[in-house]
């Protein structure tokens, strides 16, 4: 079985199929060579008997009988051709046996089939030849046998096999160690996932030394797999953090009624009873609305609601609703504005969003404070910024106060749920824009937007993003 996942793999086929590409493109480079190597030696016999015929049929006529002689006489392979033969076609000199018919004698040189003299043979073979009618009348032939490329022939198919097994035997091999390596790879990956799937968080895929595409791969996914245990882990938080923050009030309210049922004694404390329940009850209403509220941003479902937004407008009525109630906490509540600005997001959301920046400022301000609203323009951005002369937040918590239900130990005694600054980053988050928590002592937040519509807000998110890395998140 396993050796049949090995053979099936698809590094090995990939293996097994380049080993077959390279197998072909050596029998194709062989072929090629044996083509022109047989081209070349055909050539350079025509050359060579080109040059003995016109070197013979310069001599005398008393010395072409002798330098035949001495031509085939130094032939030790037996491959030349010579043939000396009168007007009538009689045989004078030379080792042909009589001239082939329809030989041309015009100094071309052809194919043809020759006959030895005293050497008769059932298939002559095919030679180079030329013919040359000399003066006086004699014909001169001379040829060459070239039927040495079949011998080349061999030699090449010789070094074919020679060279070209050893070579696809060592592909396969290697598509073997290869299919066996990434088999063995994945099957740890897939040991790993399964422990992961059952419930082992902490497990992660093995990255290797080696920087090639799977241990980056892991690395991602990895990276996916921390992320995912943080949320995880943040999702059982938050279930615990609910579970508690509901638990008081409605422990409260269950204490409330119980006390009421058995020690009201007028309509007046049953009433007072029955409030002090209804309080508790709308705060437990208040997390859960909150909570929905946070889900419903984070999964963009407000996004169509998006518009050209009067941000200076916002600031304004913001700072409206609560001067009344900065002034009961005896605390000056300013509004600064720039210029008019005009931003693409929601309405009621950004509203929403500058609302509880503005409320948690008033909130932990002590009395005699200030709280100030300013909004600043420039270029195609604008900044939001809410200062408050309270404690602040310090560098320790500035991550920590957009989890929910996050509260610091000195801020316990003050009423709230801890969700305000969560539906602040959720918001800004849906909109691309950015949340930056300024350094204590006093209380700084800012909100930089983009202003007009310069695309959709998955764009502009993008591009805060790109410079998320060099800047302070809150």
């Amino acid at each position: 079985m396993h050796r049949a996942q090995l053979i099936r793999s698809g590094t090995f086929l990939w293996a097994l199929a380049v080993a077959a590409a390279f197998a072909l493109f050596v029998v194709a480079l062989f072929a090629f060579i044996y083509w022109k190597l047989d081209d070349y030696l055909v050539a350079r016999s025509d050359r060579m008997i080109a040059t003995q015929i016109h070197f013979i049929a310069d001599l005398p006529p008393a010395r072409r009988i002798s330098a035949i002689a001495d031509h085939l006489d130094q032939d030790s392979r037996g491959v030349q051709y010579a043939g000396l033969f009168d007007a009538a076609g009689t045989r004078l000199a030379g080792n042909i046996d009589h001239l082939p018919r329809a030989f041309g004698l015009d100094g071309a040189v052809q194919g043809v089939r020759l006959h030895l003299f005293e050497k008769p043979t059932i298939h002559s073979p095919v030679v180079r030849a030329v013919g040359r009618r000399l003066d006086g009348g004699d014909v001169l032939v001379m040829g060459r046998n070239v039927d040495e490329t079949h011998e080349i022939s061999s030699v090449v198919g010789e070094a074919l096999a020679l060279g070209l097994l050893p070579a696809f035997s060592l592909c396969l091999l290697a598509g073997i160690c290869l299919s066996a390596r990434a088999q063995k790879r994945v099957e740890e990956v897939n040991q790993r996932v399964q422990r992961i799937v059952a419930g082992e968080l902490r497990e992660r895929l093995p990255e290797g030394k080696a920087d090639d595409s799977f241990a980056r791969l892991a690395k991602i996914v990895n990276g996916m797999l921390d992320e995912m245990e943080t949320m995880i882990n943040a999702l059982a938080g938050v279930g615990n953090d609910i579970a508690h923050d509901l638990r008081t009030p409605l422990t409260r309210v269950r204490l409330a009624l119980e006390r009421g049922r058995t020690h009201a004694a007028t309509l007046e404390e049953l009433q007072d009873i029955a409030d002090k329940a209804i309080a508790g009850i709308d705060q437990s209403l208040a997390i859960v609305t909150a909570l929905l509220r946070l889900t419903e941003i984070e999964n963009n479902r407000r996004m169509s609601g998006f518009g050209d937004v009067a941000l200076d407008e916002i600031l304004r009525e913001v700072c409206d609703v609560y001067e009344p109630i900065a002034e009961d906490k005896c605390i000056a509540l300013g509004v600064v504005i720039d210029r008019n600005v005009r931003v693409w997001g929601d309405r009621d959301l950004l509203f929403e969003a500058i609302a509880n920046l503005v409320d948690n400022a008033v909130k932990f301000t002590p009395s005699g404070g200030r709280v100030e609203l300013a909004l600043k323009a420039e270029d195609d951005t604008a900044l939001v910024c809410v200062r408050d002369t309270g404690p602040g937040i310090s560098e320790q918590e500035r991550e920590a106060v957009l989890r929910r239900f996050y509260r610091s130990d000195k801020m316990r005694h003050t009423p709230g749920v801890g969700l305000g600054l969560s539906l602040v980053a959720a918001i800004v988050k849906l909109h691309g824009f950015r949340l930056i928590i300024g350094p204590a002592p006093g209380g700084r937040i800012e909100i930089l937007a983009w202003t007009g519509r310069t695309g959709n807000a998955a764009s502009r998110r993008f591009k805060t993003l790109q410079h998320a890395d060099a800047d302070q998140m809150g």
